[in-house]
């Protein structure tokens, strides 16, 4: 294993979904395998748009600590914690602000677009406009070399790369690393209703969810909304159903079920019904494994907490060397 170290982390803020387990959960099973990973449930992070409902926070936490486990996310390869069982989180977070220009925090391409996608929501709060340099204390305060990102990600990681740049020199130490993205091309997961899969939009399929629901929200899924008959020609490439069929169905029954939706040689129910063993077999280990350890909560809270005590020794260590360059 790679002496490099990978950080990365899920906002505590629902429960997790298909597009999680595509887009993130099997790059980190991968990862785990080559460095030395920590990944983190982001409670604190949840405050940044739910500060004004925050009961469901810790059931999301738990639901959470379930579904990595299932995933395959092994806490013997990687060290798997709770942001706020950290608190030199919140510590450097402080300090990294004292530093941080607001217009740093203003270009940020994302904060225009969450408060839209999230409108019914005040979002005017430092906490929403400073998350990102609590982002970027969660990722240097363990010196992570790589954070595994998408494209659209990566001006959050830039944001941390200018702040570590900022402190070192301010300071007159290397403290910290720079961290580098590890770019990962994250699929295009359509929901129920064709748009992208997101908790805000209702459109998921959970990765807590039984076999019978995922076989249910499936039939039901939009389609091409130019198949009004079943005789009617379509289009894959503007299918959702198809999309999903791109990230699991293997090519030769893919392309099959494009030409039948060309030629209307197939119904999209057709479609579906190759597309949902791919599915379920994607999905087995949840069916298998979730009830149980849904069952025993504890169990898998247990093994967060004693990540947490692994994380927040490196936390510590880092602090020292922080308040010692700042003459704290």
């Amino acid at each position: 294993m790679s002496t490099k170290r990978v950080l990365s982390g899920m906002q505590a803020s629902g429960r997790l979904h298909l597009g999680n387990l595509l887009g993130a959960l099997a790059n980190w099973t991968r990862l785990q395998q080559e460095y030395d990973c920590y990944y983190f449930i982001a409670d604190w992070h949840a405050l940044s748009s739910s500060y004004q409902d925050t009961h469901e926070i810790q059931t999301f936490v738990q639901e959470i600590a379930i579904d990595w486990l299932c995933a395959g996310i092994d806490p013997d390869k990687a060290t798997l914690f709770i942001q706020s069982r950290v608190p030199e989180h919140a510590e450097l977070h402080l300090l990294l602000s004292m530093i941080t220009p607001v217009p740093w925090l203003e270009r940020n391409p994302t904060y225009k677009e969450k408060q839209q996608e999230l409108a019914g929501r005040d979002l005017s709060t430092y906490g929403f406009l400073g998350y990102p340099v609590l982002q970027a204390a969660d990722i240097v305060i363990y010196k992570a070399h790589f954070v595994p990102v998408g494209i659209d990600q990566l001006p959050h990681l830039e944001l941390a790369r200018e702040i570590v740049r900022r402190f070192n020199h301010l300071y007159g130490r290397e403290v910290f690393v720079e961290p580098e993205a590890l770019l990962s091309e994250a699929p295009k997961v359509p929901g129920t209703d064709g748009r992208k899969m997101s908790k805000s939009y209702d459109n998921c399929i959970y990765l807590s969810d039984d076999r019978e629901t995922v076989r249910q929200k499936v039939r039901t899924m939009v389609t091409d909304p130019a198949r009004v008959r079943r005789e009617d020609p379509g289009d894959p490439e503007v299918c959702p159903v198809f999309d999903i069929h791109k990230i699991l169905t293997p090519e030769a029954e893919r392309e099959e079920c494009a030409e039948g939706c060309r030629t209307a040689a197939i119904g999209c129910l057709d479609c579906k019904g190759v597309l949902l063993p791919h599915l379920e077999q994607t999905m087995e280990p949840f069916f298998e494994k979730r009830s149980e350890l849904a069952s025993r909560p504890k169990d898998a809270l247990e093994v967060i907490e004693e990540g947490s005590k692994r994380a927040r020794l490196v936390a510590k260590a880092t602090m020292e060397e922080v308040r010692e360059a700042m003459g704290m």
